[in-house]
């Protein structure tokens, strides 16, 4: 089955044995066109698995760390070749990932996060609210991972709204102008966990808007709101009882796997796509982990076919909660995420931006 037979299939329909297969066989392709194309790739797989040359399971595949995007120039195609270079927000002073994706890639990924996405937003495109600032997207060639997030929603969107200034000062107004165009029927609501949380939810506590038909889509920055004793279930009922808003999904994901972003399902977990798999590791033995067991996970995407990202093993810790048995019916694995690996670089989108632009940021009063 091709990237494009599993893009076009509803996502979360295939069964995990069917899945495997397919997943397996372009994979194995993936890896054989990275070796050859990217020395760095080839240098770095031949030592940690010396004498690889097919796999006849996910599991079996080659895998790079995901810091190497920090250290190294991964790409796989001429760089005239080149469309666009996204970048991670990492914490000041540190190096952030990179990574080259030419128009065949980019064009994949726009069209898997379309799939994934339209099964939570269905396929109209919907008015969004996003709890950002313009400026984020402004150079459309270099793209920190919140810009390319934010980018990758307008597809869904109609007569986008950014609801922050530069200083990050919430636009009450704009908010009431557009509830009043838009509230009656469903809408998008998209920003990161942080700010979601922080410039959307605080700023209109008390206020009494009505956001109940909105549907929230967030990723990133839970550290920040952990440290000020929020959890999920908090940051849910919050958005309930302040303004009616319950249709929430949080998405993982990452820059160097655009478009493979894992989605929160009805039964809280966190769902794989047909183009896309987890895989949970040992972190002293690196073998596969029983269900159930937390270990280290490695992420796997049939996307990346400019760069080396289609096997990564993150610096996440994570558990495998069920296989081809979510209530909601969504079909592969289920998986929750658990923390991160002791003494890794904090890599989140928003957390880096929770630590500094917003100790920077003007006040309200200013």
């Amino acid at each position: 089955m091709s990237a494009d037979e599993l893009l076009s299939l509803p996502q979360y329909s295939l069964a995990q044995p069917e899945k495997e297969r397919a997943l397996v066989e372009r994979l194995n392709e993936l890896h054989a066109h990275h070796h050859q194309a990217s020395d760095v790739y080839a240098r770095v797989t031949d030592a940690i698995f010396p004498g690889f040359t097919q796999a006849q399971a996910c599991s079996e595949l080659p895998w790079i760390p995901v810091g190497l995007f920090k250290s190294h120039r991964l790409i796989s195609v001429p760089d005239e070749d080149l469309f666009k270079t996204l970048t991670s927000s990492g914490t000041s002073g540190e190096p952030v990932s990179r990574v080259y994706l030419d128009r065949a890639t980019a064009q994949r990924q726009a069209e898997a996060l379309a799939a994934i996405m339209a099964s939570v937003l269905g396929h109209d495109r919907l008015p969004m609210l996003i709890v950002d600032w313009p400026g984020v997207i402004r150079d459309r060639t270099q793209f920190s991972a919140r810009g390319a997030g934010i980018l990758g929603m307008m597809t869904f969107a109609r007569q986008p709204r950014y609801l922050l200034d530069e200083g990050m000062r919430l636009d009450v107004g704009g908010l009431v102008d557009f509830l009043e165009q838009h509230g009656n029927r469903p809408f998008i609501v998209f920003g990161f966990t942080f700010m979601a949380w922080q410039h959307l939810l605080q700023q209109i506590s008390g206020l009494g808007l009505d956001l109940s038909n909105g549907i929230l889509i967030h990723s990133g920055g839970w550290k920040a709101l952990q440290e000020q004793a929020v959890d999920d279930q908090m940051f849910r009922r919050g958005f309930l009882e302040q303004t009616g808003l319950s249709r929430i999904h949080s998405f993982y994901g990452m820059v160097e796997q655009v478009g493979s972003v894992f989605l929160e399902g009805s039964d809280g977990f966190l769902h794989a796509p047909n183009f896309a798999d987890v895989i949970v590791r040992d972190p002293v033995t690196w073998e596969e982990v029983e269900l159930g067991q937390v270990g280290v996970v490695q992420v796997l995407s049939m996307l990346p076919s400019s760069y080396p990202g289609h096997s990564i093993l993150t610096e996440d810790l994570g558990i495998v909660q069920g296989i081809d048995d979510d209530p909601g019916g969504w079909l592969g694995k289920r998986f929750s995420l658990v923390g991160r690996v002791p003494r890794t670089q904090l890599r989140g989108c928003s957390d880096t931006y929770a630590a500094s632009a917003e100790a920077a940021a003007p006040k309200a009063d200013e």
